[in-house]
C-alpha cells in the first residue's frame, strides 16, 4: 500500500481535501445518537481500556495469520507490501501498548493511531491512524454501544477526508463504511453490542468481497484501468479483519495476541 500513484487501490495519505459526498453520503442512516448517547442492548464485556487493547491485540494475531494473503492481494494490484507493513505496525502498536498501557479507550485508540503513522510505511498507516486518532478524539466515556458508533463514523469520514475515496472506487472504505452502517441499523434495532459488533464485522467482509469485480478509481491501482476488476482490495480485506477482531472481543473471544504479534 502506499500514496496515490502507489498502490493497492487505496485512498492515498497524501489526498486532504473535502470528503467525496459529504457526510450523508456515508451511512445514509446515521447513528442517531451522540458520543455519549446510549442505544442498543447490553452484553458483552465492558468497553474499557483493557477492551480496546485486546482489539488491537487481537486484530495483530489476525493481520499475522493473514498478513501472506494481504500481501498477494496487493502484489496482483500494488506494491506487494500491505501485508508486511500492517503487521510490522501492529506489532509496534501492541508493544506501545504494553509498555506504556493507556488509561482510558480514547488514549488506547490515540497511541495506536499515532504508532501505526509513524511505523508503516505506504498509505496504510496515515489511513488508519486517521481512523483511530480521529475515534480517541470523538469517543465519550463511559463507551456505550452508541459512542463507539458515533467514533467509528466520525474515524471512517476522517478516512474519506483524507483519502478522497467514496463507495464504490476499490478502497478500504468500500468495507469501513458498511461495517458504520450496520452499527446504525444495530442501534436502531436495539440489537446488544456483541451482535452489533457481529453483524459490523460481516458487513465488512461482505463490503471487501464486493470489491473484486470493481474497477479501481484510486491509487496506482486505478491507473491499471479493468486489469484492477477481479482482486479484491488489499484494503478493504485488511479493515474486514479489524472489524472480525472487534467482534470477538467484544463476545468474550481471544484479545492477548501480543506474543504471536511480536513474534518474528
Amino acid at each position: 500500500m502506499s500514496t496515490p500513484g502507489n498502490g493497492d487501490g487505496n485512498p492515498g495519505a497524501e489526498d486532504t481535501g473535502t470528503r467525496v459526498g459529504g457526510t450523508g453520503t456515508h451511512t445514509g442512516t446515521g447513528t442517531g445518537a451522540g458520543a455519549g448517547g446510549g442505544g442498543g442492548g447490553g452484553g458483552g464485556r465492558p468497553m474499557d481500556a483493557g477492551f480496546f487493547v485486546a482489539w488491537f491485540e487481537e486484530a495483530a494475531g489476525l493481520v499475522r495469520r493473514d498478513r501472506d494473503r494481504l500481501t498477494e492481494l496487493d502484489a496482483a494490484i500494488g506494491d506487494a507490501d500491505h501485508g508486511t507493513n500492517l503487521d510490522r505496525g501492529l506489532t509496534e502498536v501492541v508493544q506501545a501498548l504494553a509498555g506504556s498501557p493507556p488509561e482510558s479507550p480514547g488514549q488506547v485508540l490515540s497511541v495506536a493511531g499515532a504508532t501505526l503513522i509513524r511505523k508503516v510505511g505506504g498509505a496504510s498507516g496515515p489511513l488508519y491512524g486517521s481512523v483511530f486518532r480521529q475515534m480517541g478524539r470523538s469517543i465519550a466515556e463511559p463507551v456505550t454501544l452508541a459512542g463507539f458508533a458515533a467514533a467509528f463514523e466520525e474515524g471512517v469520514v476522517a478516512l474519506e477526508r483524507l483519502g478522497k475515496a467514496a463507495l464504490g472506487d476499490k478502497t478500504m472504505v468500500d468495507a469501513l463504511v458498511p461495517a458504520s452502517r450496520a452499527l446504525a441499523l444495530a442501534l436502531r434495532d436495539g440489537v446488544g453490542t456483541p451482535e452489533a459488533f457481529e453483524l459490523a464485522a460481516r458487513a465488512a467482509a461482505e463490503g471487501a468481497a464486493g470489491t473484486i469485480p470493481l474497477q479501481a478509481r484510486k491509487g496506482r491501482a486505478s491507473y491499471l484501468g479493468e486489469r484492477s476488476i477481479g482482486h479484491e482490495d488489499p484494503g478493504a480485506a485488511s479493515s474486514a479483519l479489524f472489524l472480525a477482531a472487534l467482534a470477538t472481543v467484544a463476545a468474550g473471544g481471544p484479545g492477548p495476541a501480543a506474543g504471536a504479534a511480536g513474534a518474528a
